[in-house]
């Protein structure tokens, strides 16, 4: 098992900055009673750098195939979570609800990206970003909802 432990000691650390990094952004967003908390968050992170690695092993070991480009996975990843964003998103009441949901996933795919190839400094810097997006405009939003005339005490997802 330490051998195992050793020999993919990398592999873990990306996947579990990838965790860690999701759910983080997922508490934020409990905290801000939203549906898509910190399995999901954790979950879309930690999905997206499995197949980043997954590009990576393919790249190595398929690189002298014609027409094989492992950055395909990549941008596949992007396409998913819009899919997966798209089922965020709900028009009701005259009102569109679930696009900070939608983006929130789709950036966090993104920061699982970042950790899945080894680039721990934009994951982390981009998390703080996300986080201070999510915290900082709430503090903003409310006076400019209140002159507006929209519900100040729900905030919009």
């Amino acid at each position: 098992m330490s051998q195992f432990l050793t020999q993919n000691s990398e592999v873990i650390f990306r996947l579990f900055l990838a965790v860690v990094l999701g759910m983080l952004i997922g508490a934020e967003r409990i905290f801000a009673h939203k549906e898509a908390g910190m399995k999901t968050h954790a979950l879309v992170a930690m999905g997206a750098a499995v197949f980043i690695l997954v590009s990576e092993e393919m790249a190595k070991k398929y690189i002298n195939i014609p027409g094989f480009s492992p950055t395909m996975i990549a941008s596949q990843i992007i396409v998913g979570i819009g899919f997966l964003g798209a089922g965020s998103i709900m028009f009701q009441d005259n009102k569109l609800k679930g696009l900070t949901t939608a983006s929130g996933l789709w950036v966090t795919a993104g920061i699982g990206m970042a950790a899945g190839f080894g680039l721990y400094g934009l994951a982390i810097i981009a998390t703080v970003f996300i986080l201070l997006v999510f915290i900082a405009m709430i503090i903003v939003e409310r006076p400019i909802r209140k002159i507006s005339g929209d519900d100040v005490d729900q905030p919009k997802s």
